[in-house]
């Protein structure tokens, strides 16, 4: 199976249905963030704050080109879209999936989160703002699921129905 890049805005469960995807799958999951800060023995908002958000989408960008190249579910930051050459690398490298989901949930689930740097002292309409921005790179996507009325269960079998669909367009 080629690699699967889950892509979105942050807050649209990436995560946690990437990893109950790979398990129904029987393959790893790997987290971009997870992986920056194992290999940086630091939170991503301590690397924002000390590096900046540019040295950050460095790290994105180099973690893509060492991931093994299949058999993986890829769970991405929500920003790695914000390069071009990422989006071409995801693209060549297996298959993009972009999961949706209505930006006044997503809005509803960050709210509160104090672990993400680009949320910190933003007011509703900046993250609303910053989604928009980001709508066009999440859209050059191989898929688009919209995941906002689905239960976990419910957003993790149609993740699973889109990769089932993909492998056998490409064979």
């Amino acid at each position: 199976m080629q690699n699967v890049y889950l892509t979105g805005f942050m807050g649209v469960g990436k995560t946690t249905i990437g990893q109950a995807v790979a398990q129904k799958l029987g393959v790893s999951v790997m987290d971009t963030d997870f992986m920056i800060e194992n290999n940086s023995n630091m939170l991503i908002k301590d690397i924002f704050e000390k590096y900046g958000e540019n040295y950050f989408r460095e790290l994105e960008s180099k973690i893509l080109t060492v991931l093994p190249s299949e058999d993986i579910i890829v769970t991405t930051g929500g920003g790695i879209v914000t390069r071009q050459e990422n989006i071409e690398w995801m693209k060549k490298n297996g298959c993009v999936i972009f999961l949706y989901a209505d930006p006044d949930v997503i809005w509803n689930r960050l709210e509160n989160d104090t672990t993400r740097p680009l949320i910190q002292q933003r007011k509703k309409e900046e993250i609303l703002e910053l989604f928009g921005n980001r709508l066009p790179f999440y859209k050059q996507a191989h898929i688009t699921l919209d995941t906002t009325a689905l239960s976990l269960d419910e957003a993790v079998e149609a993740v699973h129905r889109a990769i089932k669909t993909w492998n056998n367009r490409q064979h």
